[in-house]
């Protein structure tokens, strides 16, 4: 019995004649499978064909399910990525963007060519950096234990509410102040980058941190840039000692080229 495949979209190109992205043939993608280009109009598809048996539409949300799984998956899908935005400008696609067959991502680059030229051009010569930036557990309670205020000498009942209600405004008190930290700390970021984007707070349980994320921005950063823009991480993370700041990157630029193409299925 012959077995079926899917094609596995991980990102777009310009075709252009000195690109290098046509000679990383070598590379394999989330399935071990050989990663190949599909060239329409002056566009390049950086594919990989996957089994059907593991990628269908059901197969691939039961595997989905499989932490082990999807952790090797998003690194071999990144390190496609990460080696083809070497040889280019690239738009990178996001994970499990898949596609009945080959034929279809040409019909893809075709109707989309002005789009995605738009989009890669607006990237060029720039990248993606990470910030995240967290405030302790211990952070909070300390603000809550300065702000209870001494007993009253009332009743126990009365001793308990006045208690709750300093928990409550140091706890607010506290968050108001890691916003406020959260928001000088971006400000002084994005003087250097000509774009940003704010993500929702990671799950704490997945992203295996402790305490609150008070910051997960993407900033795309002109390349002539990247030493200033390291070194204004630096003087932030100086003046907020309280805060933990983490800074990932470079990064192929993710969150700025667009994320409305849509899979099909099979």
């Amino acid at each position: 019995m012959t077995e079926s495949f899917v094609t596995w979209l991980y990102a777009i190109a310009f075709a252009h004649p000195a690109t290098g992205i046509r000679e990383t043939t070598d590379l394999t993608g989330v399935a071990g499978e050989p990663v190949h280009v599909v060239e329409e109009s002056g566009l390049l598809g950086i594919v990989g064909s996957v089994p059907v048996s593991d990628f269908g539409e059901e197969e691939l949300h039961e595997r989905l399910q499989d932490l082990d799984w999807l952790e090797a998956a998003a690194r071999a899908h990144h390190k496609v990525i990460s080696t083809v935005a070497r040889e280019g400008n690239i738009i990178p696609l996001r994970f499990a963007t898949i596609y009945h067959d080959d034929d279809r991502v040409h019909s893809l680059l075709a109707k989309r060519r002005t789009d995605f030229a738009a989009a890669l051009n607006r990237v060029a010569g720039r990248t993606e950096w990470g910030i995240k930036a967290y405030v302790g557990p211990r952070t909070l309670e300390r603000q809550e234990a300065s702000d209870t205020g001494p007993e009253d000498g009332g009743s126990p009942g009365t001793a308990y509410l006045l208690r709750r209600q300093a928990q409550r405004q140091g706890q607010e008190t506290a968050q108001r102040e890691a916003q406020d930290r959260a928001e000088q700390i971006h400000v002084a970021l994005r003087e250097l980058a000509v774009e940003s984007a704010h993500h929702r707070p990671q799950d704490a349980r997945l992203a295996r941190y402790e305490g609150s994320m008070i910051l997960n921005t993407s900033y795309l950063v002109p390349n002539a840039l990247t030493e200033e823009f390291v070194t204004a991480v630096q003087d932030v993370r100086g003046r907020f000692p309280d805060v933990r700041i983490e800074l990932v990157g470079p990064w192929p630029a993710y969150s700025f080229t667009g994320d409305d193409v849509t899979p099909d299925r099979t």
